[in-house]
């Protein structure tokens, strides 16, 4: 499942970053990483951006930047 398919609320797990080039390291970065919990916790109103919570801090990424990113959804 894609991050930008996660509801509002959602937790899930980084599986893989299917992004490439300059956008996947700069995820890398910015501590998105395989195995990473992260959480949606708000979404624009017409869908973009998608605000996420990972490693105790909030990040905004476009919804197709989060299309690159699949998880597996957790509770």
């Amino acid at each position: 499942m894609k991050l930008s398919e996660l509801k509002k609320g959602q937790s899930g797990r980084i599986s893989k970053l299917s992004c490439s080039g300059s956008l996947k390291s700069k995820l890398i970065d910015m501590g998105v990483l395989n195995g990473e919990r992260i959480q949606v916790l708000r979404i624009a109103p017409l869908g973009d951006p998608v605000e996420v919570l990972i490693k105790r801090y909030k990040l905004s990424l476009r919804k197709r930047d989060a299309e690159g990113i699949l998880v597996e959804e957790v509770q």
